[in-house]
């Protein structure tokens, strides 16, 4: 922090909040990726395990020399498939085989190289663990063929892989084969040159018999890549199984349901901070990772500039220690606070001099304020998934399929006084019984888990409408149960009356009665939280910085950098009076503001002359240096139609 008061302890809660975040998260990410995971150890297990992989020649383990081919869905949140691969390959050498090697296309952009980097990921890092005297083959550049790996791979066997095997404790032939299989994983197939792929696959076919291999295609749009990918003689000599993981959406539901939805994490975004996160995830990468690190952004930007951050924590108790302990100082920041200036309003004067006047009266208060903004979050969550839980199966789903969306729409105003709400009540009136009743047994759900006491009268409610739409009769039932005709045509001569009069039935009064009791549970807990006392202190409401942080301009920040060094230097020796470019400036911008003054060709010789100023020594490598940094950021490039000049790329001047 800026060192300022109670700085230490601010960082401290910063510190200990996000460990906190991190540590769910990553417990999270491990929960999610399981299913898949486990899929795929079995898939590889079940390929090289068992007499098939143990006895007999390979061609006749393998159907007509097919390689096993897992291919793995992952999506296009390609920035959060690091963390899945990584997991892979740990998973891999804890429980099936140390032979793992992990390929990135850009790094295979030609056969050789491919076939190096699969040496060296299998046979580099074998040998690192290896004693010194040890002769396994290396990976030359002239030697990286499948034959060097084959010979690597039968001394390995007859030697017995060290990591294979651990002192103390046995393992089952399934879990350990005789012969661990070679596992490649190609992270992005979609990025990979299909003619190296193609090659490579085809020169590992010819090794089946002597080389246990298995292939991973990670892979982020769909499965018909590997057809577009590879032709049939190629794709026939694979078999290929298909993975599919979560989508990238519905991962990110997840995450915020762990550390947005909830009052646990005292720590939160307003709705327009939470918006630009969500509206980067979903146009720009679709990554949760880096949504993540945008939420851990808007965590550090809150604690730096928020003195008061100090009672956004985690534990009640930590919150009533830190507002006993502020300072006066502390407390008239708390006093200029909007929310608790409108909170001053709506006091008798007695209480309004109290609170502006006596730190004591201010810290009691404070506590007050802050355990009701507590107890605010503990009824507003459980509210929002009922509603969420009510409206989300409607037709055209006016507020929203996604949670997020009606929590952003609740953020931003009294939820009830839009017209999308009023439309989602009108349809939740049109339901059927059955439809009806599953829908508020889903919101029975969710209270059952609240342990808030206005949560716990609410289910009761809840719970005696339910027993009334149980008891209740249908009227088409009711008919099923007479057989008399007249009965029967008496019966729909009162039901066509009903009709006319447009009296209610029974359902219909209980039906209304549910969903006006559901009505007033909104308004009483969906408020926004600016109407909440000291909601500052948990909510984050710069997100026009956050976007600058995360939507950032290079072509701006270059411009900027160029035309005013100043401004990120902060050295005073840069300053000029006009605000233009000071000669102490660097090289970079004194050329940069010269060739603002010149046309679309710039003439070296004038260049350098102008620069020069008169001054000489190490001018020219200077000048060539700088001129050579312009090309790069793409300010000029050199032509052909003068000689000694460069064109420029750039319009306007000074």
């Amino acid at each position: 922090c800026d060192g300022g008061e109670d700085s230490s302890l601010r960082y401290t809660l910063c510190k200990k909040l996000w460990d906190t975040i991190k540590e769910e998260t990553e417990s999270l990410q491990d929960e999610l990726n399981r299913q898949i995971l486990e899929g795929l150890l079995h898939f590889i297990k079940r390929c090289c395990s068992g007499p098939r992989h143990t006895a007999g020649p390979w061609e006749a383990r393998m159907r007509a020399s097919e390689i096993p081919t897992a291919a793995l869905v992952l999506g296009v949140n390609v920035p959060d498939h690091d963390m899945t691969f990584q997991s892979l390959c740990e998973l891999l050498q804890q429980s099936v085989t140390p032979h793992v090697a992990c390929l990135q296309a850009k790094e295979c952009g030609a056969l050789k190289s491919l076939m190096r980097k699969v040496l060296e990921r299998l046979v580099g890092s074998a040998a690192e663990d290896e004693e010194e005297g040890d002769t396994h083959p290396h990976p030359k550049g002239a030697h990286c063929t499948l034959a060097t790996l084959c010979e690597w791979y039968e001394t390995k066997s007859k030697v017995g892989d060290p990591k294979s095997s651990t002192p103390g404790k046995k393992r089952s032939s399934e879990e350990e084969p005789a012969r661990p299989p070679i596992v490649i994983i190609f992270k992005d197939l979609e990025a990979f040159n299909p003619r190296v792929l193609q090659d490579f696959i085809l020169i590992c076919s010819r090794y089946v018999e002597q080389l246990p291999l298995i292939l991973v295609f990670g892979i982020a749009t769909s499965p018909s890549t590997i057809q577009q990918v590879l032709p049939h003689s190629v794709s026939s000599l694979l078999c290929i199984e298909l993975f599919q993981s979560l989508s990238c959406t519905q991962h990110l539901s997840t995450v915020m349901d762990k550390l947005i939805l909830t009052h646990y994490f005292p720590f939160k975004p307003n709705a327009k901070v939470l918006q630009v996160l969500v509206s980067i995830f979903l146009y720009h990468d679709f990554s949760v990772r880096n949504f993540i690190k945008g939420l851990k952004l808007a965590l550090l930007e809150h604690y730096l500039n928020q003195p008061l951050s100090v009672l956004c924590c985690e534990k009640k108790e930590e919150v009533e220690l830190n507002t006993t302990q502020l300072s006066h100082r502390g407390l008239e920041s708390v006093r200029q606070l909007a929310s608790f200036r409108r909170y001053v309003e709506q006091q008798q004067p007695q209480e309004q001099v109290a609170l502006l006047t006596s730190d004591q009266h201010m810290k009691e208060t404070c506590k007050k304020l802050l355990k009701d903004l507590y107890k605010y979050h503990k009824n507003y969550y459980p509210v929002l998934r009922c509603l969420h839980a009510l409206t989300c199966s409607l037709p055209r789903v006016p507020l929203g399929k996604q949670i997020r969306e009606l929590h952003i729409t609740c953020l931003e105003g009294n939820v009830w006084e839009r017209e999308e709400y009023r439309s989602a009540m009108q349809l939740l009136r049109m339901l059927a019984k059955e439809e009806l009743l599953r829908q508020l047994r889903g919101c029975q759900d969710i209270l059952k888990l609240c342990r808030s006491t206005k949560m716990r009268a609410s289910l009761e409610r809840l719970q005696e409408l339910l027993d009334q739409f149980e008891r209740m009769t249908s009227p088409a039932k009711s008919m099923e149960k007479k057989t008399d005709l007249f009965q029967l045509q008496k019966t729909l001569l009162e039901m066509k009356e009903t009709r006319r009069t447009k009296k209610l039935s029974g359902f219909e009064i209980l039906r209304n009665e549910a969903l006006d009791f559901i009505d007033a549970l909104v308004r009483s807990h969906l408020v926004p939280p600016e109407t909440q006392p000291l909601h500052e202190v948990c909510y984050y409401s710069s997100s026009a910085l956050l976007r600058r942080h995360l939507n950032a301009t290079p072509r701006t920040s270059i411009q900027t950098a160029l035309s005013s060094p100043y401004h990120y230097l902060q050295n005073d020796a840069l300053l000029t009076e006009d605000g233009g470019v000071s000669n102490a400036a660097p090289d970079l911008c004194i050329v940069h503001k010269l060739h603002l003054e010149c046309g679309r060709l710039i003439n070296l010789y004038d260049w350098l002359e102008v620069s020069r100023g008169g001054n000489h020594g190490d001018i020219y490598a200077r000048f060539i240096q700088a001129v050579s940094e312009l090309q790069f950021l793409g300010f000029i490039k050199s032509t052909k139609q003068k000689t000694d000049h460069v064109a420029r790329l750039t319009w306007g001047g000074c």
